[in-house]
C-alpha cells in the first residue's frame, strides 16, 4: 500500500479551457494520442493554451488493463456448484453473451454519443469543466470509456490494496476528469468500440457488492445477462451512477424513479417502443425483482462446508497456487478459477446424517465426532464429515458451531489432531509382517513391566527409554500365549507391546508412515523422540498416544484396502483459470509403499476383529467383506473405528474436540454409559454408513495371504526342562524365539528356580515367543515316582509331564480392550 502520494497538481479555470483546445485537436484527428500530431498544433496557441498543453502533456498515457477480479467456484463431482469466493462478486462474460437490451440501456443513459466520439465528449466535457470551476457543482459529462478508465483504476488500486489509489481514481476533481481524458483517448485508440463497451459492461459496479452484468442479472432477476429484458436491463443501468443509491434491492424507490428515466431515453432514442416504454413504466420495480444472492464462501456450501473448508487450505497453503499468501488469495478471491473436486454429496449426505443420529450436533455431553471417506488406490477424498455447523468465522464459533475441521490436521483446517488409540496396532502388525513374522505366532499376553534395555530404535542416536514400561488391558484378565491373529481380533495391548519388543521401533514408525499414518502437530525430532517422518518413536506408541486426523487414518487403511497402494489423499481434480487455462492440482502420486503379501496379511487379520474380535457390531449388511479396527484412547478420551472395503475406507472418531475428556460414566445422546469404547458408539456408527453407501455394490473379496504369511516356519521348540533361567534363555534365543518368564511357579520335579516347562513346546512357528514356566520344586505328586504316575518307568513318562504341565489355553482380551 502506498505510504503518500504527491499532491495533485491545481488545474485552474483559464488552464482548463486551454485544455479544451487541445481536446478539440485531439478530437479532429479521430481521437489519436500521438505527440507528433498533438503537440505541434498546440504550440502555436495563446501562454495560456501553451501552459494548459504541457499539463495536459504531463498527464500519462499508459494504462495497461488486466483482467478484473472475478469470483472463483468449487463444485463437486458431479459438477453441482458448492460455493462461490470472491472480493468482487463478478462474472465475466463476452459481448454476445449480453443482451442487446442491456447493451443499448447502458448507452442510452451514459453515453448515447458513444459510436460517434473518440474517447471524450468535448462539448459536454467543456461545459462541465466550466461550471465545476464556477460553480463548484460536480458535473459529469463522462463517456463510458472514461468511465471503463475510471472503473479499471479503482480495480487496480483495490488489488494493490492501495486505499488512497482508489480514493484519487474518483476524487471529484478536474485533474483526475483530465487524467481520464487522456488515458480514453489512449484506449480508444488501442480497443474497437465493441470491446470498450463489452469490458465496461463486465467491470462497472451495479450494487453495493455487485459487478458487472452477468452477476447484477443473477442477483437482481435471477437469469442471464443474455435473458434481460428492456425493463431489466434498464433497471441495472440506472443503478452505475450512485450504486448504493439506486440498488434496486436497498432503495426500490430510488431505482424505480432512475429506471424509468433510462426507460425514456431508451425510448427517445429509438432502443424501445412506446408501446415497450409505457408497459415497462408502469411496472413496480418490486414485482420485477427476484433477489437471489450469491452465497458466499464455504458455509454456502451446507453439509459439504469442512470438505470446501479443506479443498480452499490445500489451494491457499500450496505455493503452487503463488509464491506468497498474498498471491495465494488473490488468485482465490480474484481469479475467477473453477474448482472440480472429489466429493461425491450422496455419500456426504449419509454422513453427515449418520454423524448426528450418534451424537446431535448440541448434545449436552459436547462430544464431536468426524468421519473421512476415501477411495482405495486413488486417495479421493468422497466425503468428509462432521457432528457441527461450519462458520467461517472463528469468533462467530458457538454451542454446535465451529470453524475447526475435526478431519484433517493444523495446516489444513486448524485441528491438533487425536490419539489415535488401539488404531495404531494395525502399523505394528505390519511391522511384524515386514519382519517375516507371522500371524499365528505366539507372543504373551501376561502383563510384564519390561526393562528400559527392552527397546531398540535404530533411527535414534543414543536411545535410551528410562525407568520400565508395561501396560495392561482394561479387563485385567488377559494373560498366557496367544497368537497374534487372535491378539489383533481382541486388541490386547499386553500382547501387541510383546510383539513391539521384538521389533525395532523404528520400523514400527516406518511402516506407519509407509501406511500412510501422519501427525497432526509436526514434531521436533527429540521432544518427543521421533523418526525424520515425525512419527513418536517410543513402546507406547503401538497404543496410539500421537495425535492423528481421522483423513489421515482413513487413508493410511485404504493402503491396506488396496492391497499396499498409498496415495496422498486429494480433493481436487482439476482448476481452470477465467481464460480456461488449466492449472497443475495436487496429484495423488500413487505408488507401492508395501508388498502386497504385508498389506493382505494386516487386512486378513482385521477381518477377525469384525468377524470374531471386538467389533463384531460392525459386522456389514448380507455378509459383505470388510476389515477394520477399533480404538479407545486412555481413559475413553477418544473413541475410533476405522474400516475398509476394496471400494473405501472410512474412519469414524469421537470424542471432545476442544479438550481431553473421559468417556466414562456419561450420558450421550440421552443414552447413559459406564465406558464409551471404539466399539460402543463408532463402530456401530461406521457400520450404518457403510451399509448405505455401498447399497448395490458388489460384494468384492480381499485376496488371501499365503499360508506362510498366516502360520509361517514350524520349527522345534529346544527342550530345557530342568535348566536354569539363564541357560534357557540362551539357547531359546540361539534357536530364534524370544523369551518371557511367568512369575508364577508351577508343581515340578526339576529342582526349584529351574525351567520345569516351556508353552508352547514341540513345534511352533519361528521367531515365536516362549513362555518358561519355572519349577517350585514340589513334585506333581508326592505318592508317585518322579513322573507322576507310580509305573516306575520316569524316563517313558516324561513326555506325558510335559503335556500335564503345559498352562491352560490362553486367556484372550476383552472386546476392544485397549487403553
Amino acid at each position: 500500500m502506498s505510504a503518500t502520494r504527491p499532491a495533485a497538481r491545481q488545474v485552474t479555470v483559464l488552464q482548463a479551457l486551454g485544455l479544451l483546445v487541445t481536446f478539440v485537436l485531439l478530437a479532429g484527428v479521430g481521437g489519436l494520442l500521438t505527440a507528433g500530431l498533438v503537440l505541434p498544433a498546440a504550440a502555436g496557441a495563446s501562454a495560456m493554451t501553451n501552459t494548459a498543453t504541457k499539463l495536459f502533456d504531463e498527464l500519462p498515457t499508459e494504462l495497461e488493463p488486466g483482467e478484473p477480479s472475478q469470483a472463483s467456484h468449487i463444485y463437486a463431482a458431479n459438477g453441482k456448484l458448492l460455493a462461490t469466493f470472491y472480493a468482487e462478486n463478478r462474472t465475466v462474460v463476452d459481448l454476445d453473451e449480453i443482451s442487446m437490451a442491456m447493451q443499448n440501456a447502458v448507452i442510452a443513459i451514459e453515453d448515447k454519443r458513444f459510436f460517434a466520439h473518440g474517447g471524450v465528449d468535448v462539448e459536454g466535457m467543456a461545459r462541465a469543466l466550466v461550471l465545476n470551476a464556477t460553480t463548484g457543482s460536480k458535473q459529469g459529462a463522462s463517456t463510458l470509456t472514461q468511465q471503463y478508465v475510471k472503473n479499471v483504476l479503482i480495480e487496480e488500486a483495490n488489488r494493490r490494496g492501495d486505499k488512497l489509489g482508489v480514493a484519487a481514481a474518483r476524487e471529484g476533481t478536474n485533474e483526475r476528469k483530465l487524467r481520464e481524458a487522456k488515458l480514453a483517448i489512449a484506449i480508444e485508440d488501442r480497443m474497437s468500440k465493441l470491446e470498450i463497451l463489452e469490458a465496461y459492461l463486465n467491470i462497472a459496479q451495479f450494487g453495493v457488492s455487485v459487478y458487472g452484468v452477468e452477476a447484477a442479472a443473477s442477483y437482481y432477476f435471477g437469469t442471464s445477462a443474455a435473458e434481460l429484458t428492456p425493463v431489466q436491463a434498464a433497471t441495472i443501468a440506472g443503478i452505475t451512477k450512485a450504486p448504493a443509491k439506486y440498488d434496486p434491492e436497498r432503495n426500490p424507490e430510488n431505482a424505480e424513479a432512475r429506471r424509468n428515466i433510462v426507460l425514456r431515453e431508451m425510448y427517445t432514442q429509438g432502443y424501445i417502443t412506446k408501446a415497450e416504454y409505457d408497459e415497462a413504466r408502469a411496472l413496480k420495480i418490486a414485482d420485477t425483482l427476484k433477489i437471489t444472492p450469491t452465497k458466499r464462501n464455504c458455509e454456502a456450501a451446507g453439509g459439504a462446508a469442512y470438505f470446501c473448508d479443506y479443498v480452499t487450505k490445500v489451494l491457499l497453503s500450496n505455493e503452487a497456487f503463488g509464491t506468497t499468501q498474498s498471491e495465494r488469495d488473490d488468485l482465490l478471491y480474484r481469479g475467477g478459477l473453477e474448482i472440480h473436486t472429489t466429493i461425491d454429496l450422496d455419500l456426504q449426505k449419509i454422513a453427515n446424517k449418520e454423524l448426528r443420529n450418534t451424537i446431535p450436533t448440541k448434545d449436552a455431553s459436547g462430544l464431536g465426532t468426524a468421519m473421512s471417506v476415501v477411495e482405495p488406490g486413488t486417495g479421493k477424498i468422497l466425503a468428509m464429515a462432521q457432528n457441527r455447523t461450519y462458520v467461517a468465522d472463528p469468533e462467530a464459533v458457538g454451542p454446535g458451531k465451529t470453524s475447526v475441521n475435526y478431519n484433517t490436521d493444523q495446516k489444513h483446517g486448524g485441528s491438533r489432531g487425536f490419539q489415535a488409540g488401539s488404531t495404531f496396532k494395525a502399523f505394528t502388525l505390519t511391522e511384524w509382517l515386514r519382519e517375516g513374522k507371522p500371524l499365528n505366532a505366539s507372543v504373551s499376553a501376561t502383563k510384564t513391566m519390561w526393562p528400559g534395555s527392552t527397546w531398540r530404535a535404530s533411527c535414534i542416536d543414543n536411545y535410551r527409554y528410562v525407568g520400565e514400561y508395561g501396560p495392561g488391558n482394561s479387563d485385567g484378565r488377559a494373560s498366557g500365549q496367544t497368537s497374534v491373529l487372535r491378539a489383533t481380533a481382541f486388541s490386547v495391548n499386553t500382547a501387541f507391546v510383546a510383539m513391539e519388543s521384538q521389533l525395532d521401533l523404528c520400523g514400527v514408525a516406518e511402516s506407519a508412515h509407509l501406511a500412510g499414518f501422519r501427525p497432526s502437530l509436526a514434531l521436533e525430532r527429540d521432544d518427543p523422540p521421533s523418526d525424520d517422518n515425525g512419527v513418536e518413536v517410543t513402546p507406547s506408541m503401538t497404543l496410539g498416544t500421537q495425535n492423528t486426523s481421522p483423513l489421515a487414518m482413513a487413508n493410511a487403511y485404504a493402503t491396506f484396502a488396496s492391497g499396499g497402494t498409498y496415495c496422498d489423499p486429494v480433493a481436487i481434480t482439476q482448476i481452470l483459470t477465467a481464460s480456461g487455462e488449466e492449472l497443475p492440482v495436487p496429484q495423488a502420486n500413487c505408488r507401492t509403499t508395501l508388498d502386497a503379501e504385508v498389506a493382505n496379511g494386516v487386512t486378513y487379520a482385521l477381518q477377525k476383529v469384525l468377524t470374531e474380535g471386538g467389533a463384531t457390531r460392525a459386522r456389514l449388511a448380507g455378509g459383505r467383506v470388510a476389515a477394520g479396527k477399533t480404538g479407545t484412547a486412555q481413559l475413553n478420551r477418544h473413541t475410533w473405528f476405522i474400516g475398509y472395503t476394496p471400494q473405501l475406507a472410512t474412519a469414524v472418531w469421537i470424542g471432545n474436540p476442544d479438550r481431553d475428556t473421559s468417556m466414562q460414566y456419561i450420558r450421550i445422546n440421552g443414552v447413559p454409559y459406564s465406558y464409551v469404547y471404539g466399539s460402543t458408539l463408532a463402530a456401530p456408527t461406521w457400520k450404518r454408513f457403510m451399509d448405505r453407501a455401498l447399497e448395490g455394490k458388489p460384494n468384492v473379496a480381499f485376496p488371501d495371504p499365503t499360508t506362510k504369511t498366516i502360520y509361517g516356519e514350524r520349527v522345534p521348540v529346544p527342550w530345557v526342562g530342568g535348566r536354569s533361567v539363564a541357560d534357557a534363555t540362551r539357547i531359546l534365543n540361539e534357536a530364534g524365539f524370544s523369551v518371557v518368564v511367568n512369575p508364577a511357579q508351577v508343581p515340578s520335579s526339576y529342582p526349584r528356580g529351574t525351567v520345569a516347562n516351556t508353552n508352547p513346546s514341540g513345534t511352533t512357528t519361528a521367531g515365536s515367543t516362549i513362555t518358561l514356566n519355572i519349577s517350585s520344586g514340589e513334585p506333581v505328586r508326592t505318592d508317585v515316582d518322579d513322573d507322576g504316575d507310580d509305573d516306575g518307568d520316569d524316563e517313558k513318562d516324561k513326555k506325558k509331564d510335559k503335556k500335564k504341565e503345559r498352562p491352560s489355553r490362553p486367556g484372550r482380551g476383552n472386546t476392544d480392550t485397549d487403553d
